[in-house]
Parts: structure tokens; C-alpha cells; sequence
């Protein structure tokens, strides 16, 4: 619902706290208090997740196995348990549903709410959200983050300040003075060679950030300059959407020069393909069809697809078929200056799975 003149709209976005790890912890009071990785130690295997016993070390989503264990010998790895993890998130989304309908879920174990009118009549959505944190450790035993604002930019990174177990509440008038000390590397939209380009433009902080004006903004970030603009100050007008369903996942990395060497291309390419696994496995989708995308330093664009009967295992297997894609078109004329991998096909882990959208470009398949 539409808020009326001069009020703002109540926005909620809930984390669970080092998910998959935590459920794991859970289950198997073993785990309790030991650095915990979800998901492969093997050569090719890739951290989906890590306790807070373990990000002490530098544990992470997303980095090799190999490099986990070295970072923590005492590192234990279990396998992960998606099913586990989906039927908690439903219960989760269970929760969420006592208060409002309006939830855009971006993987299994966060979410954005909207509570403005909210089913309960409750006008404190900071109420709301302590509540929801109470009953979701009440009924599973886990914790979750949560930040409160009135836009899905701000309620985002306010979740991410008290973690673990935190609440952040960043009210209408606190949202510019907010976003002035934001690094713009923790901005929800800011990808990590965005973050570098700014950072070479001397723009470090949403301060630094709004400091510049549209046409400059326009000049260096194109079509993204009026997200970076108006998030500097602090405004964010997309809705919570609870009913758009994403068709495909995919990850790209504009280069700082045009590589055209296999090697580079290759590795390039590893990096990528593992970035793309830890949303498809956060989400719990399959999807059949792998897509390459090559842009060349003249900016032509590339793309080559294929579908299999099946959808790749694992992160090994993604990028088995990226690396034939890659290979099936050197040498390229000229360097690459960008190169990305995308999932499509997707399938629901279960055919009354919940989804929803980011407009981030996170995951959407989740809580149920």
C-alpha cells in the first residue's frame, strides 16, 4: 500500500545470522563453538559458508577450501543440507506471514518486509522487528539480524551494523547522516569494481559520493549514476516486491585493462564461476542453461549458451562448462574487457517455493 502525504514507508530487512553454519551448530551440538564451514574441503571444493567461530580467521563464503584450512587448521567441514536449510527458511517465512504479506525474500536466510500497513495494526515497525527476531530464536533456535528504516537501501545496511544477533534502526530524518559515513564498498549495489573505480576517483564514503553532481556521476557510471546519486542522500523509492519472480542468476567483472591470454581469461573466469555457485547455492536453485558473456575492448558483445539435461552439481561442474563455452571462442580478436557467466532455466527446489526479486542482484528462490 502507498503511503499517504508526508509519511514514510516501514521497511524491515531480516538476516539470519551465518545461516547455514548456524543450523549445522544447531543440529549437531558438537559443532557448537568450533569454526564451522558449509560445503567442500576437497581441491576444487568452496567455503558456502562459515560460523562467526570461523570469520575470526578470515573464513568466507565463497573462498577455496584449500585457503580455509590454511587460514584455520582446526576448520571443520560439513556438508551442506539444502533441504535443512529450505524448511527452516519456510518456517521463518511462516513468521514473517503473522505480519504482513509483503515480503521480497533474496536467498534463504534474508528478506526484505514491508509493515507500513501492516496485518496486526502495530506502529512501531521497530516492535515489529524485535518480535519477529524473538520468535524466530523461539521456534528455530537461530538468530537474525535486522535493520529498520524507510527504504530498502537503508533497512539493508542497517541489518548488517549490529550483527550477530543486532537491531538498527535508522529513522526518516537520521538517513542522509547515515549514508555520509557509509563506505561506498558496503553499498547494496556498489559491486567490488565499482567500489575500486570510485575508490580511484577519490570517492570513499557516501559523503564523498554526494559530493558529486548527476552529470559527473553520468559520465564515469552511465545508466547507474541516478541508483549512486540518489543513494547518497539517502533515497530509495523501489517497492518491496513480493510476487516478481527472477528468471536467471549471473555474475560479471568489468576488467581494469582487456585481457585476452587463456590463462587470465581462465582464471578470470574461476572467480567468477564461484561467485555465481555461492548465489545459486544460497538460493537452492538448479538451472539448466550456462550463458558466457565476452565484451571486447571495442565493446562488441559475445555471448555463447548451452543447456544440459541436467543442472551442474557443483561449482566444478559450472565451470566446466563456462571453460568450454571460453575456450570454444579463442583466440578472441581482441582483449575482453568484461566476462561473465550466468545460470537460467532455473527450477524451484520445490514447486511451491516462495520467490521473489532483488533489484540488487542478489538470489530470489527462498523461505519456502
Amino acid at each position: 500500500m502507498a503511503e499517504g502525504p508526508g509519511q514514510h514507508r516501514k521497511i524491515i530487512h531480516i538476516d539470519m545470522d551465518a545461516f547455514y553454519a548456524s543450523v549445522e551448530q544447531r543440529d549437531d551440538p558438537a559443532l557448537r563453538g568450533k569454526p564451522v564451514a558449509v560445503g567442500g574441503s576437497g581441491v576444487r571444493g568452496v567455503v558456502a559458508a562459515a560460523s562467526y567461530e570461523a570469520r575470526v580467521f578470515g573464513v568466507r563464503s565463497a573462498m577455496p577450501g584449500g585457503q580455509a584450512r590454511r587460514l584455520c587448521p582446526d576448520l571443520v567441514f560439513v556438508p551442506a543440507r539444502f533441504d535443512a536449510y529450505r524448511a527452516v527458511s519456510a518456517q521463518i517465512r511462516t513468521i514473517f506471514e503473522r505480519f504482513t504479506d509483503i515480503i521480497q525474500p533474496l536467498s534463504l536466510d534474508e528478506a526484505y518486509l514491508d509493515v507500513t500497513a501492516n496485518k496486526l495494526g502495530i506502529v512501531s515497525a521497530t516492535y515489529i522487528a524485535q518480535e519477529i527476531r524473538r520468535l524466530i530464536f523461539e521456534e528455530t533456535g537461530l538468530t537474525a539480524s535486522a535493520g529498520v528504516s524507510c527504504n530498502k537501501l537503508i533497512a539493508k545496511l542497517a541489518s548488517d551494523q549490529n550483527k550477530p544477533d543486532g537491531l538498527c534502526v535508522v529513522k526518516p530524518e537520521e538517513t542522509e547522516a547515515f549514508m555520509a559515513a557509509m563506505p561506498v564498498a558496503r553499498i547494496h549495489g556498489v559491486g567490488p569494481v565499482t567500489a575500486r573505480r570510485m575508490a580511484a576517483l577519490g570517492i570513499h564514503s557516501g559523503a564523498d559520493l554526494k559530493a558529486w553532481p548527476m552529470p559527473a556521476l553520468q559520465r564515469h557510471f552511465g545508466k547507474s549514476a541516478a541508483f549512486y546519486h540518489g543513494a547518497a542522500r539517502g533515497v530509495d523509492e523501489r517497492p518491496v516486491r513480493d510476487h516478481e519472480v527472477r528468471k536467471s542468476i549471473s555474475v560479471e567483472d568489468t576488467f581494469a585493462s582487456d585481457i585476452g591470454a587463456e590463462e587470465q581469461l581462465a582464471t578470470a573466469l574461476d572467480e567468477i564461476a564461484t561467485r555465481l555457485w555461492e548465489r545459486v547455492a544460497r538460493a537452492g536453485a538448479h538451472g539448466r542453461t550456462v550463458t558466457l558473456k565476452i565484451k571486447l575492448g571495442d565493446f562488441r558483445i559475445l555471448t555463447r549458451s548451452r543447456t544440459m539435461p541436467a543442472p551442474p552439481a557443483d561449482r566444478a561442474a559450472l565451470l566446466d562448462v563456462g571453460l568450454a563455452l571460453l575456450r570454444a571462442q579463442l583466440p578472441l580478436p581482441i582483449g575482453a574487457r568484461l566476462l561473465g557467466l550466468g545460470l537460467s532455466n532455473l527450477v524451484e527446489a520445490a514447486a511451491d517455493a516462495a520467490t521473489g526479486a532483488s533489484d540488487d542482484g542478489q538470489l530470489v528462490l527462498a523461505f519456502g
